[in-house]
């Protein structure tokens, strides 16, 4: 077992299911916030987690017949899991961008970091926060900057009708606010 499989060779292998890799071409924006919590996790997932189940495969292992001890079998899985992770997030930290809402100029137009309201067809209001690929969190309504949604209204003003591309067909929205507040410290 090495010490330090991080340096293993790059693979796709690393990407977690559900998460597309970045689309050619395209930085890999964060806010600052965002930043902080994948390099919080990348330090929790080394520093922490990944010593504990190495401890815990070493004595797992000194019990003698590994392939119906439970503890060696879980926790070399999971050793796999932490590096798979942290190699992820190294590379996604390497090559990260990190954009400061709060530097924006144009505060009355729609960009990275905006947290934007708007109303739908159906004269319904909801609010997201568009951010990075790697950051955003539907339970926290965040929205990928790459999302259909945040490249319908990526550049639009207060009052602006935009059509926006939808399952069912286009979709026209208006942008009721937009903000660049402080970021919220939220889990």
């Amino acid at each position: 077992m090495s010490d330090d499989p991080i340096d293993d060779e790059d693979d796709d292998e690393d990407i977690p299911e559900g998460l597309d890799r970045l689309p050619k071409g395209v930085k890999n924006y964060f806010t600052p916030l965002g930043f902080k919590r994948l390099e919080d996790e990348f330090h929790q997932l080394r520093r922490v987690e990944r010593p504990q189940v190495v401890a815990t495969v070493s004595w797992a292992a000194g019990n003698g017949d590994r392939s119906e001890n439970g503890d060696y079998i879980y926790g070399k899985r999971r050793l796999y899991e932490i590096d798979r992770r942290s190699r992820f997030i190294r590379k996604r930290l390497e090559i990260a961008e990190v954009v400061d809402p709060a530097q924006q100029q144009k505060l009355d137009r729609i960009f990275f970091g905006a947290t934007v309201t708007y109303a739908d067809a159906r004269d319904v209001e909801h609010t997201i926060k568009i951010v990075g690929v790697d950051e955003a969190r539907i339970e926290f309504n965040e929205v990928s900057w790459i999302s259909p949604i945040a490249r319908a209204l990526m550049k639009a003003a207060e009052g602006d009708l935009v059509k926006m591309k939808t399952p069912t067909g286009i979709e026209e929205i208006e942008v009721v606010k937009i903000s660049y507040d402080a970021p919220e410290e939220s889990a």
